[in-house]
C-alpha cells in the first residue's frame, strides 16, 4: 500500500486526486494540504511513499519542495505549467502531469510509481501473549513467516500516520496497526507510553532530559499528558 500525500495551494485540485486515489487499488491517500511545510514534515519523518506536488505554491515552490526531501519519496508533478517538467526529471520526479489531469493520464504516472516503490511489508500480526512469556509473535514480510520478539529487545515502538514500527537492535517491524494495541499487549511497565506516538521500554533509556527521553541515539518526546505517570515510575 503506497501512502500518497497530495500539496496543491488550491483545495479543489488536491480533492480531486483525493477522489482519483480512492479509485485505485495499492494507494491510499493519508493526507491532503495546501501547506508544503506541513507535506515536508510528514516526508521528512517517513510517513509518505508518493507525493503528488503542485509547482506554484507559496513560501515553498515545488522544485524548493523537491531540493529539500531529495529521495525520501517519490514525487509526481501535477501543475498547469509544462515549462518547469526538463527542471523536475532533473530531480528525478516519476511523472509531470498538466493540469486539468484526466484519470487515465493519472493512472499511468501512478502505475510508474507503484513499480519503483517496494511493496509496503505485510502488515504484522500479533498473538495475544500474556506478561508471563516475555515475547511476541508478528508477521514478517511473507505469507506464513513470523518472528518472535522477545519483550527484552524492544527499544521503542512509534506510530507512522497508519503504521505502527517496533524497533530492536537492527531492525525495524512495520505494522498497519495502532499504537494503544501493542501497548496493550506489552507489559506495563517495562513498557510505557509516553507521547501519543511512542511507546518505550524503560529498560532502554538512556537519559532523560527535561521533556525528551534517549533510546539509544534516538530523541523521544514525553507528551504532556504523559509526563506524570513517567516521572512518577522514575521517581520510584
Amino acid at each position: 500500500m503506497l501512502r500518497c500525500i497530495a500539496v496543491d495551494d488550491e483545495a479543489y485540485a488536491s480533492r480531486l486526486l483525493a477522489a482519483y486515489v480512492q479509485k485505485i487499488p495499492g494507494l491510499e491517500m493519508v493526507a491532503t494540504t495546501t501547506n508544503p511545510i506541513e507535506a515536508l514534515q510528514w516526508v521528512q519523518e517517513g510517513r509518505a511513499d508518493l507525493v503528488f506536488l503542485d509547482i506554484q505554491m507559496p513560501e515553498l515552490t515545488g522544485l524548493q519542495f523537491l531540493k529539500i526531501c531529495g529521495n525520501r519519496c517519490k514525487v509526481i508533478l501535477t501543475t498547469a505549467y509544462p515549462e518547469y517538467a526538463l527542471e523536475g526529471f532533473e530531480h528525478d520526479v516519476v511523472d509531470y502531469l498538466l493540469k486539468p489531469i484526466a484519470f487515465d493520464r493519472f493512472l499511468r504516472a501512478v502505475q510508474k510509481a507503484q513499480a519503483l516503490v517496494p511493496a509496503a511489508p505485510e502488515p504484522i500480526t500479533t498473538t495475544p501473549t500474556t506478561p508471563g512469556n516475555g515475547y511476541l509473535f508478528v508477521k514478517g514480510e511473507s505469507k506464513n513467516k513470523f518472528l518472535r520478539v522477545n519483550y527484552a529487545d524492544i527499544l521503542y515502538a512509534e506510530a507512522l500516520g497508519n503504521y505502527l514500527a517496533i524497533h530492536v537492535p537492527g531492525q525495524r517491524l512495520v505494522t498497519y496497526q495502532p499504537l494503544k494495541e501493542l501497548a496493550e499487549l506489552l507489559p506495563q511497565p517495562p513498557f510505557l507510553r509516553v507521547h501519543k506516538s511512542f511507546l518505550v521500554s524503560l529498560d532502554k533509556i538512556t537519559m532523560i532530559d527535561g521533556n525528551t527521553i534517549y533510546v539509544q541515539d534516538k530523541a523521544i518526546p514525553v507528551g504532556e499528558t504523559y509526563r506524570e505517570s513517567l516521572f512518577r515510575l522514575v521517581r520510584d
